[in-house]
């Protein structure tokens, strides 16, 4: 038998809380493994108990669901549930999983929480706490812009000021975390550092081309060029088998 779905409900009213509990009640598939209801106690639950899904109100008065998200290693999925459809867009931006106004019907809950059952990843047994997943996903904000990102999909990650600015696809954006620091929670297998500043996700590689220095400078499949350090040809080449 498949393990339940777990599910996380933060919402600062305790009777939209209760409200969802009881909805997720009369699904047996789906077991509500905690609740919380401020931004400091949605972070830490969701650090703590690792849900399958979070059910998140937008709007409380301690911060956004978007403030609960902003910072964490490693985002779950997520269900926005909240009494303003005006913040609709602005999930469905951030690839949120579903998007629900409240109140809440039976249906829509159980459709959003299918598909999170469909696409859900189990975790390895085996693999280190403190490694993120190639499935698993960080939250950006760049101004009012964000993004729901799996590892897997970033292409490279730059040094810029203090921070670094991580791409995907076309678009970038600034988190506030070191290179050094990034690099120790990403998939080693995965990022390699390319030169001092660069990071790049091996998987993405298109072409590899001889450059001065007996450096090396990689294509990506955006289009976008790192160049590799003399100091880091030698590792490349044993990871790449050149």
């Amino acid at each position: 038998m498949n393990a339940p779905l777990r599910v996380l409900v933060v919402d600062d009213a305790r009777l939209a809380r209760q409200e969802l509990r009881t909805l997720l009640s009369t699904l047996p598939w789906v077991a509500c493994i905690g609740e919380a209801d401020d931004v400091p106690a949605a972070r830490e639950a969701i650090a703590r108990l690792r849900p399958d899904v979070v059910l998140l109100d937008v709007q409380m008065p301690s911060g956004s669901g978007f403030d609960v998200l902003d910072g964490l290693d490693a985002v779950p999925p997520v269900v926005f549930v909240t009494a303003y459809d005006a913040y609709a867009v602005r999930a469905f931006q951030a690839n949120a999983l579903d998007y629900l106004v409240k109140p809440v019907e039976a249906p829509r809950l159980q459709e959003a929480l299918q598909r999170a059952l469909d696409r859900r990843v189990l975790p390895d047994a085996g693999a280190e706490r403190s490694l993120l997943g190639v499935h698993d996903q960080v939250f950006l904000r760049d101004g009012d812009r964000c993004w729901f990102v799996a590892v897997a999909e970033i292409s490279r990650i730059v040094v810029d000021g203090n921070y670094a600015r991580l791409w995907f696809g076309d678009q970038n954006a600034l988190l506030g975390r070191s290179l050094s620091a990034l690099e120790a929670r990403l998939p080693p297998a995965l990022f390699f550092r390319a030169n001092r500043n660069t990071l790049v996700n091996l998987h993405m590689v298109r072409a590899v081309e001889p450059s001065i220095g007996d450096g090396y400078d990689l294509v990506l499949s955006n289009g976008s060029h790192v160049e590799v350090s003399r100091r880091q040809a030698r590792e490349l080449r044993e990871r790449m088998a050149l």
